[in-house]
């Protein structure tokens, strides 16, 4: 077995030895060539070139894994590790019975994951504050930063951003961008109040909080508080107009998409004046999501097992879903509740394969997620390939 230096030093001794070699005198100068000026070599993008190696070296079943974030399998560390790492999931979700509450539990867990420091798994946690808070959080809700000034929520935010990044968390699913004045809606103690333009400004505050400390998520899309009723037992519907719509849930969204949020959180909510599908289903909301607001980031369900929680058996099936909301627009899948990964991951497959789904949204939604994996890694090494080169230099 010759080894690659060997190959190198013979290399080099033949390359010396010809340089050494005495110059033949030609016959006849060739005329001389025309100067022309060298021509500079383009520019190449470092994460653009990590994205196209490594996409290309995935198959179309990685592909789809990619692109699901389920709940974190295991409470032991190590045993998670492994799971997500076989699965080859985008992320993870934890919820109040993962962290107990604990950033040190948390911590544990969440810096476990990361087996390749390039493309780390995302790491992901609803800590809105108030009643909903997977760690233990003495900041503010959003009902109480309603009645300050924006500047107050900001605040409130950088040092929530703070808490979740000290448990190892990359990205917070806690913006709530809704807007609703009822009182008796579940969803009041989480909402900075019924005011569309006082609601955008605490939202545009609350990404700015957050920013360069975690990623932000802005929910639920296109507004929980425009169809009454608690997406957790049901699917919550509305005759709202769009031109309602744009008037008064659309601006936090807005808001928060021009302060720079980088994921949005679309719910299961039926605007039926606009399309009779849950918006988590629906291509004419993630279109209006993309070429209306102008939002470029990652488009993330919520969790797919409440569209089965809701009891209309059309959404019984949560590979289904799954399929359904990708080939819609979505760009990562969360199953907060129990979920068999493979079987999604293979339903997607299935449906490229077969010609029901374009290999192109598989490929986007996936690019996506990884683009936003890789802003979360601890390495910027680039992402190599080597198979029958580097086999022929020690075969």
């Amino acid at each position: 077995m010759r080894r690659p230096a060997a190959v190198l030093a013979a290399a080099l001794a033949v390359a010396a030895l010809a340089g050494c070699a005495p110059q033949a005198t030609p016959v006849s100068a060739a005329p001389p060539r025309a100067w022309a000026p060298a021509v500079a070599p383009q520019p190449v993008d470092p994460g653009a070139a990590y994205l196209t190696a490594r996409l290309a070296d995935m198959t179309t079943l990685q592909l789809a894994e990619s692109v699901i974030m389920p709940r974190i399998p295991s409470t032991d560390p190590a045993a998670a590790r492994a799971a997500v790492a076989a699965s080859g999931v985008g992320g993870v979700i934890l919820m109040g019975g993962d962290t107990q509450y604990s950033v040190d539990v948390a911590r544990a867990l969440t810096t476990a994951l990361t087996t390749d420091p390039g493309l780390p798994p995302l790491t992901a946690v609803d800590q809105e504050g108030g009643t909903v808070a997977r760690l233990d959080d003495p900041g503010p809700s959003a009902r109480a930063l309603g009645r300050m000034p924006p500047e107050a929520t900001r605040q409130a935010f950088a040092d929530r951003a703070r808490l979740v990044a000290s448990a190892g968390f990359d990205l917070n699913f806690g913006i709530v961008a809704d807007v609703t004045g009822d009182p008796g809606s579940f969803l009041a103690p989480r909402v900075f109040g019924g005011d569309p333009a006082a609601v955008a400004d605490r939202v545009a505050a609350a990404v700015a909080g957050e920013s360069g400390i975690v990623l932000s998520t802005l929910k639920h899309f296109p507004g929980h508080g425009g169809a009454p009723g608690d997406s957790h037992h049901l699917i919550p519907e509305t005759a709202m107009s769009l031109d309602e719509w744009r008037a008064t849930q659309a601006p936090p969204f807005r808001a928060g998409i021009d302060a720079g949020a980088e994921l949005v959180m679309v719910g299961h909510l039926r605007y039926t004046a606009v399309d009779a599908a849950p918006a988590s289903l629906s291509p004419t909301w993630y279109r209006i999501l993309r070429d209306e607001l102008g939002f470029d980031g990652v488009i993330v369900t919520d969790s797919l097992s409440m569209l089965q929680d809701s009891g209309d058996p059309a959404y019984a099936d949560p590979a289904a879903n799954g399929l359904a909301a990708l080939a819609a627009g979505a760009d990562l899948l969360l199953y907060a509740g129990p979920v068999d990964t493979t079987a999604v991951a293979q339903r997607i497959a299935d449906a490229v394969a077969d010609g029901t789904l374009p290999p192109e949204r598989l490929r986007d939604a996936a690019e996506r997620v990884m683009q936003l994996r890789r802003s979360v890694a601890s390495s910027d090494a680039p992402y190599v390939r080597c198979r029958a080169a580097c086999a022929a230099a020690v075969g």
